[in-house]
C-alpha cells in the first residue's frame, strides 16, 4: 500500500474528471496528460465499468502524473484503489458507505469529499467531518446514469452564504454558463465533457481559465 502524501486542502481552480466514454476515443491517460500540462490543479478518476486490475494500473500512472504536475489526485468511490496508489483523496456519494466508516477505513491523511444535493446533506457532511463537498448537479448532466435532478444556483448560493467548508461546484457546467457559477461564489469548479470531450483540450482549458481569472 502506498503511503499518501501529507493531507492537502482543496485548491481553487478547475476540477477535471475522467470520462473515457466522452473522450473522443482517447484514453484516460492521454486526456489526463493534456489536462495536467494545462495547469489544472485537481484530477478525479471516475470510472464505472473497467476491471479493478485495469483501474489500478491506470491509477498508478495517474498518481505519478499528478505528483509530477503538483496536482491533487482524487479517486471516485473506490477506497481500496485510493489507498493502494496513494491518492490524495476519495470522493463518495450519498448512497456509498457512511462518511464515518470511510474515515475509519482510509485514516486521517486522505481527503474525503462528499456529493451533496441539498442544504440538509451539506450540513450533515460538515457534521460528519467531510473535508470538502460537491455542490450540484447545478444544471442537467448526461455523464452519470443515476444522477438526481438539477439543484440550480439557489443551492450553490446557500452553501456560499451559510457554510465554511471547501466545495466544488459540479454538474452540467460548460463554458457558456461558467461565468454564472463563478459570480455565484464558486472558486473550485468541476467540468467533465466540456474538457474531455473537446478535440483541443489545452485550448478549451485556457478559455475556461480565462473566464475564471477575469471574474475572481
Amino acid at each position: 500500500m502506498h503511503k499518501p502524501a501529507k493531507k492537502r486542502t482543496l485548491p481553487a481552480g478547475l476540477y477535471a474528471l475522467t470520462s473515457e466514454p466522452h473522450s473522443l476515443g482517447r484514453s484516460n491517460i492521454e486526456v489526463a496528460g493534456e489536462i495536467l500540462t494545462s495547469g489544472v490543479p485537481i484530477l478525479q478518476y471516475r470510472e464505472k465499468s473497467k476491471k479493478v486490475r485495469v483501474m489500478y494500473e491506470e491509477c498508478l500512472m495517474l498518481r505519478a502524473m499528478t505528483q509530477q504536475a503538483g496536482a491533487l489526485f482524487i479517486i471516485n468511490d473506490y477506497l481500496d484503489l485510493a489507498l493502494a496508489v496513494g491518492a490524495d483523496g476519495v470522493h463518495i456519494g450519498q448512497d456509498d458507505l457512511p462518511l464515518s466508516k470511510v474515515r475509519e477505513l482510509v485514516g486521517p491523511d486522505l481527503l474525503i469529499g462528499v456529493s451533496t444535493h441539498s442544504p440538509a446533506q451539506a450540513h450533515q457532511a460538515v457534521k460528519d467531518g467531510a473535508d470538502y463537498i460537491g455542490v450540484g448537479p447545478l444544471f442537467a448532466t448526461q455523464t452519470k446514469i443515476d444522477v438526481c435532478d438539477p439543484v440550480g444556483l439557489d443551492y450553490l448560493n446557500y452553501v456560499v452564504k451559510n457554510l465554511k467548508i471547501p466545495f466544488v461546484a459540479i454538474g452540467g457546467i460548460k463554458e457558456h454558463n461558467l461565468a454564472e457559477v463563478v459570480k455565484s461564489g464558486a472558486q473550485t469548479i468541476a467540468l467533465v465533457t466540456e474538457i474531455v470531450g473537446n478535440p483541443d483540450i489545452p485550448g478549451k482549458i485556457k478559455s475556461l481559465q480565462r473566464i475564471m481569472q477575469t471574474l475572481t
